[in-house]
């Protein structure tokens, strides 16, 4: 089995959403490594009521979501932490969870979906349709519900991704 290095995780865990169009998770790649997104889990866990939910995987520029700062954890205890460090403004060089506002910077939808509530949503590329995101890069990776959810309690959200 080959073991991937340089692997990590941002996570969010059982979040109360603002009641708007909200961005889950946002990733901003600084100047010191390029980023390859590898796989995004979306969940909810407080509502039983069935509800459909729009989702887009977006890159946006400055300005950006202001966030809860959530540092990505590593997924092989071999490897040294991440360059990317948790942040609240969406900087170069920082991740977040669970936007309080969204910034005015363009969003460019990369990937748009649906899906129920009560399944939650994976997004789980081949190699080809990985999302690398350069070292110095102008724009930072998001997942964004474009629309409020019927229920704002008890969100998760993991992205997957590599440096390189």
């Amino acid at each position: 089995m080959a073991i991937s290095s340089r692997t990590y995780n941002l996570v969010g865990t059982n979040m109360t959403l603002a009641n708007q169009a909200v961005t889950l998770a946002f990733i901003n790649p600084g100047t010191t490594a390029t980023l390859e997104i590898i796989r995004v889990s979306v969940s909810q866990s407080s509502s039983t009521t069935s509800a459909m939910q729009r989702i887009q995987l977006n890159t946006q520029v400055t300005a950006f979501p202001t966030l809860t700062s959530a540092t990505p954890q590593k997924t092989s205890t071999g490897d040294g932490n991440s360059v990317i460090t948790g942040g609240t403004a969406g900087a170069a060089g920082t991740s977040g969870i669970n936007a309080s506002a969204e910034g005015a910077g363009t969003k460019t939808v990369l990937y748009s979906d649906s899906f129920n509530i009560l399944n939650g949503w994976l997004w789980l590329p081949t190699p080809e349709e990985r999302i690398v995101l350069p070292a110095g890069s102008s724009s930072g990776f998001g997942v964004h519900l474009p629309a409020a959810p019927s229920s704002t309690g008890g969100w998760n959200v993991v992205v997957v991704f590599r440096e390189f």
